[in-house]
């Protein structure tokens, strides 16, 4: 059996459709492509390749198929599970600093032969029981351990997010479809001090703000960017286009169609008022020919 053959599998919790990572988890691409957003970098993880997401963090990814399949294995490593770990084995720390969500792990045939061994643990619903699921989740940490030990750093740190420039989260961060007590956490607040912060900074409660600021990136993507709503209402934390639609015109009195065509129609008068003058001095240059032809004729009259 090959590595690209494997078929989808996840190992420990249910992944959240949030787009909010609370637990560190594994993630090997044995069919298509995915690419992932931490609100600061942009990432593609290719077919054969693995990494980990790391947890506490804000993060959007979309897969894209190869030969209309996308085959994935998940397994995470959650807090209780990693707690039992660290005291079952002795744990190195390297002072590993990274900012990045998403972290790219080598290729290795331990690994690879890892991930050979899962299939004759699935199940029909591409899950593994909960009999082998601790243990090959500790198998697996144990090679990762090894091969990149400085993940322990990231692993094995349980603290909560710091208290972070709050204005500066907010505009690097308003794009995600959260609810406001993950931005909150995650900003190192509790919501009612989140709450407060924000109307101090922002002269604005977190949920109108939000609303606005994705509506003037929206407004700007679309009369600047002549990008079409239905391509940017779910990267600007819409959950659905009718919404985005509504709260468009309640925000602008148009909505973004109106607001898409009146940018096309702008743009071709532009383009009009843009070529008007050289119309004028083609009709200008062909009349000046003209006339050094006939006075050229003229000369040779005479």
């Amino acid at each position: 059996m090959k590595i690209t053959e494997i078929k989808s599998c996840i190992i420990g919790p249910a992944l959240s459709a949030e787009q909010f990572i609370a637990e560190h988890f594994f993630l090997f691409l044995a069919q298509g492509t995915m690419n992932g957003y931490d609100g600061n970098k942009h990432y593609v993880l290719k077919q054969g390749e693995s990494c980990l997401v790391r947890k506490n963090r804000l993060a959007r990814y979309n897969k894209v198929k190869n030969n209309n399949e996308f085959e994935k294995v998940i397994i995470f490593f959650d807090e209780t599970f990693l707690k039992i770990f660290q005291k079952k084995y002795m744990i190195l720390f390297k002072n590993f600093i990274s900012k990045d969500a998403f972290i790219k792990l080598k290729k290795d045939d331990l690994i690879n032969s890892f991930l050979l061994s899962l299939e004759p643990y699935y199940n029909n619903s591409g899950n593994i029981s909960s009999t082998f699921s601790d243990i090959k989740r500790e198998e697996l940490l144990l090679i990762l351990l090894q091969l990149q030990p400085e993940l322990s750093d990231i692993l094995f740190d349980f603290g909560l997010p710091g208290r972070l420039d709050l204005e500066k989260f907010m505009q690097q961060n308003y794009k995600f479809n959260v609810n406001i007590e993950r931005f909150a956490f995650l900003a190192g607040r509790s919501l009612s001090a989140f709450k407060r912060d924000f109307k101090t900074i922002f002269n604005e409660t977190p949920n109108r703000w939000l609303i606005k600021r994705r509506l003037q990136e929206a407004r700007f993507l679309i009369e600047e960017k002549t990008l079409k709503p239905a391509d940017i209402y779910i990267d600007l934390g819409f959950e659905d286009l009718s919404h985005f639609y509504f709260a468009f015109k309640r925000e602008f009195g148009i909505s973004p169609r109106e607001r898409t065509n009146d940018t096309k129609k702008h743009l071709s008068n532009s383009s009009f008022v843009f070529l008007f003058p050289f119309i004028f001095l083609n009709l200008a240059e062909s009349n000046m020919l003209c006339r050094q032809r006939n006075e050229n004729l003229l000369l040779k009259k005479l």
